[in-house]
């Protein structure tokens, strides 16, 4: 640990600095509550904070910025994490959207509601559970040979995809496959449906397999996208508005196009729940060593998880926004927990 006034020194730069975006000199830091030394004991802990690798001088006359170890330590030991007010409650709630019910579009509306409170990119991840159930499936003809296959998951998540028929649908075959769905589907782990299921399924329709054949394929391609966590990432044009970005803008908008990194990024880390920071190289990436990720992960019932975080440059107000995030993720997990036990007790009414 380092000796409590070069703590408040650093702290004091690391503060100054996410706010002005100009290096902090030791003339900005004498007024400081609580720091009764001269200028030159100040210059003097600045030069230990320089040489332990916290600070760094841009320019020969310049003062002084944090280094990705000066904000890892500040992260970890000097932060205090700002109370979050109630008009700050009432804007990132304004932004969501609880009226559909859908955990997807909720997810995106607080995507859209980080972007706007905090004008970063924002990123969130789908919930992605292989214990989830099949709660139901519909069919939805729009045409003689083409149907609408809606497909509800026990988590919440709805997904659909059009399907072409070989034959006209009719009622006969809409309550055919009705009850082939009711009975082969309801209630089994999204995990139990794969090809050699659904091929033995069809084989067994006998002379429906060629007018039924279509639409249990589509069931199976909702299943993969429904076990599969989908990325968003909104906002991601804010961050050309950072002159910590003046030279990799380009690379870093190529590589947040990239769903594959950027979703083991957010997936990986230390804990299931809880707020996860990386600053810099702690991301892995080339594209992303001048930039920060705030990402909290939620979990529903005992198995589901997702995550909601943002991206910025590591100067960024990690005392305002941890907080913030973290109300945030608190709205998210108690709505999706809630859709979840609702059809939890749905299901052991209905058995």
């Amino acid at each position: 640990m380092l000796p409590q006034r070069r703590q408040r020194i650093l702290a004091a730069i690391v503060e100054q600095y996410i706010e002005t975006g100009e290096p902090v000199g030791s003339k900005a830091l004498q007024n400081l509550p609580g720091l009764d030394v001269s200028s030159a004991t100040i210059r003097n802990e600045m030069a230990e904070l320089t040489a332990q690798g916290f600070i760094t001088q841009p320019h020969t006359s310049a003062g002084r910025v944090p280094t990705q170890a000066g904000y890892r330590y500040y992260v970890d030991n000097l932060m205090q994490p700002a109370e979050l007010g109630e008009s700050d409650r009432r804007r990132i709630e304004s932004g969501l959207d609880y009226r559909s019910g859908d955990p997807e579009q909720l997810l995106q509306t607080a995507g859209e509601a980080l972007v706007d409170f905090t004008n970063f990119a924002a990123i969130s991840t789908t919930p992605a559970d292989e214990h989830a159930v099949i709660k139901n499936i519909e069919m939805v003809p729009v045409s003689p040979k083409m149907a609408m296959i809606v497909l509800l998951t026990s988590t919440g998540i709805l997904k659909s995809k059009a399907c072409r028929t070989d034959v006209p649908i009719t009622v006969d075959l809409q309550d055919a496959f009705a009850d082939i769905v009711r009975r082969n589907f309801f209630g089994i782990p999204l995990s139990d449906v794969n090809t050699v299921m659904i091929q033995t399924l069809v084989a067994g329709l006998g002379a429906k397999a060629l007018s039924m054949s279509p639409l249990f394929v589509t069931i199976a391609d909702l299943v993969e996208a429904a076990s599969v966590s989908e990325i968003n990432l909104s906002g991601q044009s804010n961050l050309l508005g950072y002159k910590e970005y003046n030279d990799n803008a380009g690379q870093l908008l190529d590589f947040l196009h990239r769903e594959e990194p950027l979703g083991m990024l957010v997936s990986s880390g230390d804990s299931d729940t809880g707020i996860e920071i990386r600053i810099g190289s702690e991301n892995r990436y080339k594209e992303l060593e001048n930039s920060s990720m705030i990402i909290s992960k939620y979990k529903i019932g005992d198995n589901a998880t997702g995550a909601i975080g943002i991206i910025g440059p590591t100067r960024m107000n990690y005392s305002k926004l941890v907080p913030s995030i973290k109300y945030l993720t608190d709205i998210i997990s108690k709505f999706l927990s809630d859709v979840y036990e609702e059809e939890s007790s749905s299901d052991e009414e209905e058995s």
